[in-house]
């Protein structure tokens, strides 16, 4: 097998040619034909994340330590199956869910792999992901089938699409003169935007200091757009949601972003962070009982979310975004633009046409 791989934090990708895994018990081997490039993998690439104040949580301590393999957006074939692997057959084309969780813990038991206590075999961030050619997959259960969906679109479902679906389902019960705002659009938060629609919230403002992502976002349904470089950004947002933002999706995750969504959250609104760009803030905590506002993390979503998103772009409720498909060997591009702010949408690197 061929992956691309992490040998040196903050250095190129190498492309690397391995022994491929033999699937085992209830594993399935997975041949990867596209997987997402998303912003996350950035902070696993440098090799930390910034926790503001001069601190940063290295993910070595995560135990992603070089050589790794970065990807959690598969999408792809199944290959082979293990003697005991039940639920999926040779040559069927599968989503691969990447938030594996032990099975064991109380959480994982109740259906939320994603906040597993040990957190230790995430595809792509402490377990070898999709910019290889093959994934090993614990068990057939992770797998879901994502037919009539185009295979690019249908691999960003299990990050980007997955992440909003469940940041979503976190906002308030919403009137109908009530407003949400995605705060950034990149390709989080463009198909935030689609999720939204998707779920039928119809007053969206979209936020971005880039022009041409706020006009991809009004194309997917973003009612009002906010460029937050203005003056007077939070106010400006409060009063374009006519004093009703019931809440706010931050998919940056900055000091610079909450400082615009949170102050214009309406009583009882909801500021809802899933970006992890970094950093720290200081709150006044007397106001925040006063507004019953709530401040929540969102990170990614369940299995039985992603079905669900599987399912609104199975009947064409989620409209899909700007993908563009690179050949993997444009993985280092990929990610110099990405972290550049350069791409709009998601870019999906192909990996079927790798041969090893």
């Amino acid at each position: 097998m061929i992956s691309y791989d992490v040998i040196e934090h903050g250095r190129p990708l190498q492309k690397v040619l391995k022994e491929t895994p033999q699937p085992r018990g209830t594993e399935v081997l997975v041949r990867i034909t596209r997987s997402g490039v998303c912003h996350s993998d950035l902070h696993i690439w440098d090799g930390y994340f910034d926790l503001g104040g001069g601190r940063k949580f290295y993910v070595k301590d995560r135990g992603c330590v070089p050589p790794f393999t970065l990807g959690h957006e598969p999408f792809g074939v199944v290959e082979a199956l293990g003697p005991r692997a039940r639920g999926a057959k040779i040559g069927q084309k599968r989503i691969v869910y990447p938030w594996l969780g032990c099975g064991k813990c109380a959480v994982c038991k109740s259906g939320q792999d994603n906040y597993c206590v040990s957190g230790t075999r995430f595809l792509g961030v402490n377990r070898s992901g999709a910019y290889a050619t093959h994934v090993l997959v614990p068990d057939a259960k992770y797998l879901v089938d994502a037919s009539g969906i185009d295979d690019a679109f249908a691999a960003t479902l299990a990050c980007s699409g997955l992440t909003t679906y469940s940041a979503a389902a976190k906002l308030p019960a919403l009137g109908p003169k009530d407003w949400v705002a995605v705060i950034g659009c990149g390709g989080l938060g463009l198909i935030c935007v689609s999720v939204l629609r998707a779920k039928g919230v119809k007053n969206i403002i979209a936020c971005d200091i880039d022009s041409g992502k706020l006009d991809a976002a009004k194309v997917l349904g973003a009612k009002l757009t906010l460029d937050t470089r203005t003056p007077d950004a939070a106010p400006k947002l409060a009063a374009l949601a006519m004093g009703n933002l019931a809440g706010a999706i931050d998919l940056v995750g900055m000091p610079a972003t909450l400082n615009v969504a949170y102050p214009a959250l309406r009583k009882g609104g909801r500021y809802i962070l899933c970006g992890l760009f970094g950093g720290e803030v200081t709150l006044p905590m007397p106001p925040i009982a006063q507004r019953a506002v709530g401040i929540i993390g969102s990170y990614v979503g369940n299995l039985q979310e992603l079905k669900e998103v599987v399912a609104l772009a199975k009947k064409k409720k989620l409209k899909p975004t700007p993908i563009e498909t690179r050949p993997a060997r444009e993985v280092n591009r990929t990610l110099d633009e990405l972290k550049a702010g350069k791409i709009l949408g998601r870019v999906v690197l192909d990996l079927e046409t790798e041969a090893a």
